[in-house]
């Protein structure tokens, strides 16, 4: 079973931290925070972790290497220094990715979500015809972003005036439902929404823990609840 962690992006927000240091490899309890999410999808059984590269990407390639040290094979996608943006990124890594439905996790979030429910979707499948393209992960709007991104129809994603519920960074996709990605940067919110059109997304809500560790003050927040949960985050 194969993942990908998207770990490209400048980290803007999270400057001067990220002037020289890429936004995944910050600290979070005294571990990186893309480590979390690799042992979480070791545990799910992920047996090879792309993770693309952009910004400072040097310095993830260093700090990871092969994935040996983790038990997992990881390979990399370099996207050059300016990046391609979220399905961009993705689109470019799926000749490392095989053609079965994938593993998708955000590296600047840090959460508990359990990846081995993501099995059975992986095992079933998505992408096939008439079938779902993709299943995502929702989580309540968090103070930063009470505006929201979807709703829920039942296991449908929608967008609705009000939306109740915020994308985790964490889903299952299939190479279909990026087919009609162009190349270059493109935004992962443009094959949301057409998939949302065509009532291709299925979605679950989360209510465990989860952050979006976007500035120093989150970052440094989330640090403080990690490290009161103990050593392993869990």
């Amino acid at each position: 079973m194969h993942a990908m962690i998207l770990a490209a992006g400048r980290g803007e927000r999270m400057r001067p931290l990220t002037d020289t240091l890429p936004k995944p490899l910050l600290a979070v309890s005294g571990r990186p925070l893309i480590q979390y999410h690799i042992e979480g999808l070791v545990r799910a059984g992920v047996s090879e972790i792309v993770i693309n590269l952009a910004w400072k990407g040097d310095r993830i390639r260093e700090a990871l290497g092969d994935g040996k040290a983790f038990g997992v094979r990881i390979v990399y996608s370099d996207e050059g220094d300016r990046g391609l943006e979220t399905a961009g990124g993705i689109r470019n890594a799926l000749p490392l990715l095989g053609t079965r439905p994938f593993l998708l996790a955000n590296g600047d979030v840090w959460t508990d979500y359990p990846y081995e429910q993501f099995r059975r979707h992986v095992v079933a499948g998505l992408g096939h015809e008439e079938g779902d393209q993709a299943h995502i992960v929702l989580v309540s709007n968090p103070p930063q972003h009470v505006r929201g991104d979807f709703s829920l129809d039942g296991d449908r994603v929608i967008e609705s005036p009000q939306n109740t519920h915020t994308y985790a960074g964490i889903g299952v996709y299939s190479a279909a439902f990026f087919a009609q990605c162009p190349d270059g940067p493109v935004r992962l919110i443009d094959p949301l929404r057409a998939a949302i059109r065509a009532r291709r997304l299925s979605g679950e809500v989360y209510d465990g823990r989860w952050f979006d560790v976007g500035t120093p003050q989150r970052l440094a927040e989330v640090d403080q609840i990690v490290r009161a949960l103990g050593e392993s985050g869990r």
